[in-house]
């Protein structure tokens, strides 16, 4: 089989992702898009009276909501995926440079120096991340029920409804995100991306 005449050479592609780090995302955002559809099945009445099995909705919520960790616990044992950890953990001049450009809405590549993840990506990781340990904590509260005090399981609630909310609000904003750049959204399908995408959107992993 002859290759496709608008594919890129192979010189022409760079290695982003390996396939225990695309397993670890296509199985977190499975479970978080189960969690996404349960929860609105429980809080949206119109939506409720369509499911109508509610014990059900409750108890995929709830296990998918606990096993949303397994994933990326199972990918620490991927290199590679323990490299990207580190990656986004770590904050540098180049990101508050990225920061700044952002914030004045200066579109030019130039003035948004980035690594192999950029200064938006760090902050969206770190926020989910802490984000799902609450969901988690609060939901655990919410669960069992005969471990905490009445008062607990009530600000659990409230937190864990408004927290939700805002998930869903910047997940929407992330998968925007994806939306808007094909060649992410690549790598992230099969792990390779062109050296002009990396060049211009994150020359500093590039080099």
């Amino acid at each position: 089989m002859s290759p496709r005449a608008d594919a890129p050479p192979a010189a022409a592609e760079l290695r982003r992702f390996t396939p225990a780090q695309r397993w670890v995302h296509r199985a977190t955002a499975a479970l978080t898009g189960v969690c996404v559809v349960t929860a609105a099945f429980l809080y949206v009445p119109q939506l409720a009276e369509l499911a109508g099995r509610r014990a059900l909705v409750v108890t995929l919520h709830v296990w998918s909501g606990l096993a949303l960790p397994v994933p990326a616990l199972t990918g620490l044992a991927s290199r590679a995926f323990r490299a990207d950890l580190g990656r986004l953990n770590r904050f540098g001049p180049h990101d508050r440079a990225w920061l700044r450009a952002a914030l004045h809405r200066d579109k030019r590549h130039a003035s948004r120096p980035a690594g192999k993840f950029n200064a938006g990506q760090k902050i969206y990781a770190a926020w989910i991340a802490g984000a799902g340990l609450v969901m988690l904590g609060t939901g655990l509260m919410m669960w069992l029920t005969h471990l905490t005090p009445l008062f607990w399981r009530t600000s659990a609630t409230f937190v864990h409804d408004w927290l939700a909310l805002t998930v869903g609000i910047v997940l929407a904003g992330h998968i925007g995100m994806a939306l808007a750049d094909p060649e992410a959204r690549r790598g992230m399908r099969t792990g390779s991306v062109s050296r002009e995408w990396a060049d211009r959107e994150h020359p500093l992993w590039r080099e």
